[in-house]
């Protein structure tokens, strides 16, 4: 069923956005959705350089063109991320902080607008399966009961990931508002 398959990517894009919020620990994917302009493209950060992390507490960035650095650490510094960068001429270091409690309670902000992103991607894949049913009902296809139960499955099809969202926001905010 397509219909499942496109709730699932709904839900797989809502966990990429999760995995771009920084928890007071370095993970990598903190930078995934920064792109940089390289020789006027907008270009993936990963494209550009090799991510680690070196210990709890930093990320380290080596880019695969030093003349790109300036660029990569502009490109850091203009995102909503809060993060200031160290470059030693061949690598950039990017220093985690610990999180303040306000600055948790805005990550956690942010994880929610994820969430609720992820519901309406669920909520319009609902709509154009239950639209799907309704015309196969109309061309004659489907008969009005059984148009009524494809439409009580696509229902909770929908009720099944949007509960499974909820549980990884609930994660989510457990995480960030750990200490």
């Amino acid at each position: 069923m397509d219909l499942e398959a496109s709730m699932r990517k709904s839900v797989d894009a809502a966990l990429r956005n999760f995995n771009t919020i920084r928890t007071g620990r370095a993970n990598p994917s903190l930078l995934d959705k920064i792109s940089v302009e390289y020789y006027g493209a907008e270009t993936p950060l990963r494209s550009l350089a090799s991510l680690s992390t070196p210990d709890s507490q930093t990320i380290q960035i080596q880019p695969f063109d030093t003349s790109a650095m300036g660029l990569i650490e502009k490109a850091i510094a203009m995102s909503d991320l809060g993060l200031t960068c160290n470059n030693d001429g061949r690598v950039i270091r990017i220093n985690i902080p610990p999180l303040t409690e306000d600055r948790r309670k805005e990550l956690c902000k942010i994880a929610a607008k994820y969430a609720e992103e992820g519901k309406v991607a669920l909520r319009n894949n609902r709509r154009d399966g239950i639209d799907r049913i309704k015309k196969l009902e109309k061309d004659g296809e489907l008969s009005e009961d059984q148009s009524h139960d494809e439409q009580e499955k696509v229902q909770k099809l929908t009720d099944k990931f949007i509960e499974e969202l909820e549980k990884h926001l609930k994660e989510k905010e457990a995480e960030i508002l750990k200490v």
